[in-house]
């Protein structure tokens, strides 16, 4: 990352590393060669990316690709030219013989290609494990083809035979959050197997090893429970606290830190957030003092970081996002902090450097700024023929510049290494100037094997731009060099200074920002829309800067003495026209027809602007001097005013001019409808007098030399120079001057007053308001007397870290861990200021948190590494019931992978051993949004294919309307994006594409992950001519059902042993969708889908969310689906960024029943039934797949009304819903059924979206996110009733009703509380019966698997494992847990 060259010189230290290293002792190998080329603070911040494994997903990525070649047989390592392979280093010459006649491969942005490649010849890629013989090798023979200018050399890591060994990963967040008990969810099965995993080692409380004790006193057992639950309980107790005793916690907690020294006050910020359940009782009776109560120029408990004045933001805090912001012009609207850049992947920054290089360049030299922008480069260099880079510096740099380019990239070109144009400003000392010898240097040592006379010299082909570069900045006016303009707005001269371009630039930033909110908030500015394209249709846009113009020194005319003369005018009759000019000038010389010319060419563009001409003689006036001045004046008074500008400007035009001369007869030069011999009699005409009062008029009014030109506007006098431009787009810019000071009011008074045309002038001597740009100031607060401050090292480069929190929320217990770090790192200026809020009516953190986060890799004591990077829990109280959630990165998808225990319900009184659970990184997350370029619209019900070239399809996934957005699931490699065979490739074709690794209009769309940053793509498609008209979810849509769903089958079983089963035709299978999360739901799903297949006689496939599923029901299902025969898949769908987050589990997974339905099933899946896991089924389930809809996209059942006594309990009664629902009914979620076809055709899944994103910003709205939501949306997307006896509910329903119930819900009963287990036993008669039948099969299921691990030595550990995992280590000995 750091620089290509840097690569090779490690790849080059490194060939061959020889004998045997612990790992310690590599990895401190690594770093010692590695600091040879680092500076220590990127010799850190290496120990970090290696603590982080941030490059696993590099090396996997590699392993993908090598894998499609695919590796030759036998070979450790191996060369690929253009396709064909060898381990052979003697046959690498008789491939490239042939390499030419087979197409080049194609390189990623990612590969790593030797700086002395020649670009023409062949690529050769290297695939090997680094400081490998074998490696070292084969390296040797292709370096030598690079120095033979022969080959193009590319080294991919590639591991012949990989260790299978688990990389355990870190940058990610566990909390343990205090459940609610209210209603009892906790299985009473008990835990069998559990393995301690060797972490008897952290059962640790107060200095007692409780489990070596246990060891050593097998017989003591329960009296070391006894005593480790008083320690643990006179430790950590958490005693309920009155509300007046929590208005303060967040000020007192403020004043613990405050308190401890600075060298400790992270640490202890850490503790007090991270245990703050625990804590809140030892910080209410710590003494606080008013300060805190002032304004931190926040609202109170807002957080903020800021790195080097750039805003950090935590909402999306991701240790591994460093690039990868989001592109959706909407984040401009969310709230934010005063003075905060928004991070948006848009080009709403740009910044314009036009320079010449061969001047001194201060400020390009320091050009290393924190904010992000696109940057572009004017070189201002001789436009000379006869002048070559061999002879002139700046011809040498844009020679130079362009060869880069085309050879590498423009990126490589200007990146600030020892091989680009860049690097040669920065060898220039401080005050010189470039010289060609530089660029030379660099051109020899980057491309030793190029000519550099071919790319410098007379004959070179590099020379694109070298003309174009001085032109435009003659065109555009600037002023002197070097010219900085931000969104073309030119900086000042004073502005320019380096030290302080990047303040003033941030300032230009942050006031453009609200111009750009406002165009978003009003629709003028989509996701869609090209940013650039919009700035420049503003109407303040002209495409050149005069600073005549624009200068705020100016001279009006006075005409109260002046005796009124006869002014040429032209303009069209009756129509009023704010911006008058007056263009003086000698009419029969270059110059002053050239003034003309351009005046009328932009008269013609404007409806504002009236002309008037009054010409300037350089000589003695006749008929010889005056052709032209002659033939203005006649056509004005003798044409129509559209003949007239017509005429003179064919007249202001050089070749008519010198037709005239020659003595070309006028009426040759007449345009259509002209009277011409009325135009020649005056024309022809012997007198002058017209001619001459201009001539006096010019001298004794305008005070102007014999021939001088200039423009008066609106009384504004600009005298022009010799040889000054004054153009076309001069005039535009004093226009717009005008009508935005005088003009328009002029005007507006003008037509008040009823005064004709011709009866005024539009003088106006006010001098103009601010026209281009506005200064705002925003300025930021801290109270810096009460801050935790950390001082950098003296004499070292720091970073400036502000950091404001409240200690007692959510980021308090990110931000802590993150600094700490960040501390370790680099040398940091921190200041971490409190930002308290009072009169807390509860506690305002209820759960438990530890980041997964280490500065460099850790070993244990004989150099192995150690078991990797894990939270841990310690001393845990232990009467709440706690559940476990991660805070993974945007782009992770993980589930948990083995663990016994029920995560969902962690009880620890209840707990013997360790509660260990391990999680596992699934798939990283392609994220994308796609628009048809025809309307501009989102192509709703588009799908997308990933895979590569040997196996096209691997995953696939559907577009949804809100944003366009899609996602895929993938692993790092190299992928290609396609329209799905079907309906979505015959009528759409793919456009464009935007943040791949392919160019923009290539017919393949390449991807690469080879990270763990966020991805998100942009796809552009249009419809074929032949498909305008037609639509992909119309009624009539077939898709075929092959592609990801089909290759979902490694989790679908069919019951029977045959590997293949005919497809049964989607009319004959009943689709069933269910959630589930913790042991005891997953024990009730488990009961419905056995009464459900106990009562159906049609083929049944069950579909669930496997987000949030165990480990032990993913390896309990197969055998479940082979008993009973039916079919089931795992689906996912990762929580889109943009959709406004839940932090509760159970609201998380109420979403995932109501807000992805468009997206989660394939096309083919007409209809989908969801049945809520505790319910039971009595009843055939194709009738209700069968009931017909009438047009709604989904039916529900209403909630029953027939038990009295719950009454008071029926919210929907009253209030907000009895005035909503206007007399219709209130339904249940339980239980319903989806017309997907009917669902996707209405965009209900984008309406439900929309309406959620509105409704859930606010934290008292949706209480029951999966029915709240749906029932609100009744007006909008309807539900057709069920009849009320599909859904039957002791709760809401009497008991009369129970017996034509056809299916049972164990709903909640607010009145009784019953504890939902209890509740099942004494409700469903053949609860217990389905219960005790599947437990029956466990037990089978079990035995099998302790055979397998007694008499073969082999432990099953469930499906699908990959390479990555993170570890959660929860132990408990029943009165303690660590996680």
């Amino acid at each position: 990352e750091e620089s290509q060259e840097k690569f090779w010189d490690f790849v080059e230290a490194n060939q061959n590393i020889e004998g045997e290293h612990d790992d310690q002792a590599y990895y401190e190998l690594i770093v010692k060669r590695a600091s040879a080329l680092l500076s220590s603070v990127q010799l850190n911040m290496l120990k970090f990316a290696l603590s982080l494994r941030a490059y696993s997903a590099t090396v996997h990525s590699f392993q993908q690709i090598a894998s499609t070649e695919p590796p030759p047989k036998g070979c450790s390592a191996f060369f690929s030219v253009h396709g064909e392979k060898t381990c052979d280093a003697e046959s690498l010459a008789t491939l490239l013989k042939t390499a030419q006649e087979r197409p080049k491969p194609y390189l990623f942005k990612g590969d790593h290609k030797y700086s002395g490649s020649n670009p023409d010849a062949p690529v050769v890629i290297l695939y090997a494990e680094f400081g490998k013989p074998d490696f070292q090798r084969l390296h040797q023979v292709v370096l030598s083809k690079v120095h033979e200018g022969s080959v193009t050399y590319v080294l991919r890591h590639y591991l012949a035979n990989s260790s299978g060994k688990k990389v355990f990963l870190s940058g990610y967040g566990v909390e343990l959050a205090i459940k609610s008990q209210e209603y009892k969810a906790k299985d009473d099965t008990q835990v069998q197997g559990v393995h301690t995993h060797g972490n008897t080692r952290l059962d640790e409380v107060q200095g007692f090893l409780f489990g070596k004790l246990k060891t050593l006193y097998p017989e003591l057992k329960e009296q070391l429970k006894e005593l480790r639950k008083h320690l643990v309980e006179s430790t950590n107790e958490m005693a309920p606290l009155k509300v007046w005793q929590m208005q303060d916690l967040s000020f007192q907690t403020a004043a613990r830190i405050l308190a401890a020294p600075a060298v400790d006050a992270l640490n202890v910020m850490k503790d007090l957030s991270q245990n703050f359940p625990t804590k809140a009782r030892y910080t209410r009776n710590t003494h606080t003092g008013a300060f805190f109560k002032g304004t931190l120029g926040l609202q109170p408990g807002d957080s903020a970081l800021f790195i080097n004045g750039l805003h950090i933001d935590l909402d999306t805090q991701d240790i591994f996002r460093y690039s990868s912001w989001p592109y959706n012009v909407q984040e401009l609207l969310r709230p934010t902090f005063p003075g905060v850049i928004r991070q948006i992947r848009k080009n709403f920054h740009n910044l314009v450097i036009i320079l010449d290089p061969t001047q001194e360049n201060a400020l390009f030299q320091k050009l290393t700024w924190s904010l992000c922008f696109r940057i572009g480069l004017v070189f201002v260099v001789s436009d000379e023929d006869d002048i070559d880079g061999m002879q002139d510096a700046g011809v040498a740099l844009v020679r130079a510049y362009n060869y880069i380019s085309d050879e590498v990239d423009s990126q490589s070109a200007f990146e600030s290494n020892e091989t680009n144009h860049l690097y040669m400003f920065n060898r220039v000392p401080i005050g010189g100037q470039l010289s060609v010898g530089e660029v030379v240097k660099v051109l020899e040592k980057r491309f030793p094997y190029v000519e550099v006379s071919s790319v410098l010299g007379a004959d070179s082909s590099y020379d694109s731009n070298r003309k174009e570069g001085r032109a435009y900045y003659e065109q555009t006016g600037v002023g002197p060099l070097p010219v900085v303009m931000y969104n073309g707005i030119p900086y000042q001269r004073e502005q320019l200074d380096p030290d302080e371009l990047e303040t003033v630039t941030m300032q230009k930033i942050l006031e453009t920002t609200s111009f750009y909110q406002r165009a978003v908030y009003l629709g003028e500015l989509a996701t869609d829309h090209d940013v650039v394209d919009f700035i420049m249709n503003q109407p303040n846009v002209v495409p050149r800067i005069n600073p005549r113009v624009l200068s705020t020194s100016r001279t009006y005319l006075d005409l109260s003495d002046t005796t009124v003369f006869l002014l040429l005018w032209l303009s069209d009759d009756g129509y009023i026209r704010p911006v008058t000019f007056w263009v003086v000038g000698d009419f029969d010389k270059p110059s002053g027809r050239q003034l003309l010319y351009d005046a009328i060419r932009h008269m013609k563009t404007s409806n504002n602007v009236r002309l008037g001409m009054i010409n300037n003689p350089s000589d003695d006036l006749s008929a010889e001097t005056s052709r032209v001045a002659r033939a203005v004046w006649a056509a004005m008074q003798t044409q129509s005013a559209n003949n007239a500008k017509n005429f003179i400007t064919k007249l202001a035009k050089e070749d008519t001019a010198a037709a005239l001369e020659r003595g070309v007869d006028i009426g040759e030069f007449a345009v259509g409808g002209m009277d011409l011999s009325l135009f020649k009699s005056a024309y022809e005409g012997p007198k002058f007098d017209f001619l001459l009062s201009h001539a006096a008029y010019c001298r004794d009014v305008l005070k102007l030399k014999k021939g001088q030109r200039a423009v008066i506007s609106n009384g504004r006098v600009s005298l022009l120079e010799a040889e000054e431009v004054f153009n076309q787009d001069d005039f535009l810019l004093l226009e717009n001057i005008i009508l935005k000071t005088s003009g328009e009011r002029i005007k507006s008074k003008v037509q008040q007053f009823g005064i004709e045309e011709d009866r005024y002038f539009l003088l106006c001597q006010a001098p103009p308001d601010e026209l281009l740009q506005s200064v705002l100031s925003l300025t930021q607060r801290f109270s810096q007397g009460h801050a935790v401050k950390i001082r950098p090292k003296e004499g070292d480069v720091y970073f400036d870290v502000v950091a404001v929190v409240d200690p007692v929320t959510r980021d308090a217990q990110k931000l802590a861990p993150l600094l700490s770090v960040l501390k370790q790192l680099v040398n940091v200026n921190l200041r971490v200021f409190m930002n308290c809020q009072s009169k807390l009516s509860e506690i305002p953190l209820k759960s438990f948190y530890r980041y997964v986060l280490e500065p460099e890799v850790v070993f244990q004591a004989d150099g192995s590494f150690s078991p990797g990077p894990m939270a841990k829990f310690l001393d845990m109280p232990q009467a709440p019931l706690f559940t476990l959630n991660l805070n993974t990165p945007e782009s992770w998808m993980v589930e948990s992978v083995h663990t016994r225990y029920d995560l969902d319900n962690i009880y620890l009184e209840e707990v013997e051993n360790i509660v260990a659970a391990e999680y596992e990184l699934e798939h990283l997350l392609l994220e994308g949004h796609c628009f048809d370029v025809s309307s501009g619209q989102p192509p709703r019900g588009l799908q997308f294919t990933l895979g590569t070239e040997s196996e096209p399809v691997i995953v696939d996934t559907i577009v949804m309307a809100n944003l366009g957005y899609f996602q895929l699931k993938a692993n790092p490699g190299a992928w290609i994006l396609k329209l799905r065979k079907g309906r979505s490739e015959e009528i759409y074709k793919i456009y464009s594409h935007d943040g791949t690794d392919s160019p923009a209009d290539s017919d393949d769309v390449v991807v690469v992950l080879n990270n763990f940053k966020s991805r998100i793509i942009k796809v552009k498609v249009q419809k074929k001519p032949d498909k305008f008209n037609e639509e992909l979810l119309s009624d009539g849509t077939e898709e075929n059902d092959t592609g990801f769903w089909k290759s979902l089958t490694r989790y679908s079983f069919t019951g029977g042993a045959k590997t293949e089963e005919p497809k049964q035709e989607k009319d004959d299978v009943i689709n069933i969708f269910s959630v589930a999360s913790g042991h005891l739901y997953e024990r009730f799903l488990r009961i419905m889908m056995l009464s459900v297949l106990k009562n159906t006689k049609t083929p049944v496939k069950f579909w669930f969310l496997k987000n949030y599923l165990s480990p032990t029901f993913k390896e309990f299902i197969p055998h479940m689906a082979k008993e009973y025969g039916f079919q089931y898949e795992l689906v996912q769908y990762k929580w889109p960024r943009w959709l406004h987050q839940q932090t509760e589990k159970q609201r998380i997974i109420w979403g995932y029943k109501i807000l992805f339905l468009d997206v989660l099933f394939p096309l083919a899946v007409d209809k989908i039934l969801f049945v809520d896991a505790d319910q039971i089924v009595r009843t055939d389930l194709k009738d209700l797949r069968d009931f017909d809809l009438e047009g709604a996209p989904y039916g529900y059942t209403p909630f029953c009304e027939s038990r009295r006594e719950m009454d008071g309990y029926r919210f929907w009664k009253s209030g907000y819903w009895a005035s909503h629902l206007a007399g219709r009914k209130y339904h249940i979620s339980a239980l319903y059924v989806v017309d997907l076809r009917r669902f996707r055709k209405i965009a209900a899944g984008d309406r439900l979206r929309g309406q959620y994103q509105g409704l859930s910003q606010d934290p008292n709205s949706l209480s029951n996110l999966d029915q709240d939501l749906p029932n609100n949306m009744i007006h909008q997307v309807p539900i057709k009733s069920l009849p009320q006896e599909w859904l039957w509910c002791e709760t809401w329903c009497d008991d009369s009703s129970k017996k034509s119930a056809k299916t049972i819900d164990l709903c909640n009963n607010p009145m009784t509380k019953e504890p939902k287990l209890q509740a099942a036993v004494r409700i469903v008669a053949e609860w217990t019966d389905y219960d005790q039948e599947i437990k029956r099969l466990q037990t089978r299921v079990q035995a099998g698997k302790d055979f397998l691990l007694t008499h073969r030595g082999e432990k099953l550990l469930g499906e699908g494992a990959t390479s990555y995992r993170s570890q959660i280590i929860c132990q408990t000995f029943s009165d303690q847990t660590r996680l």
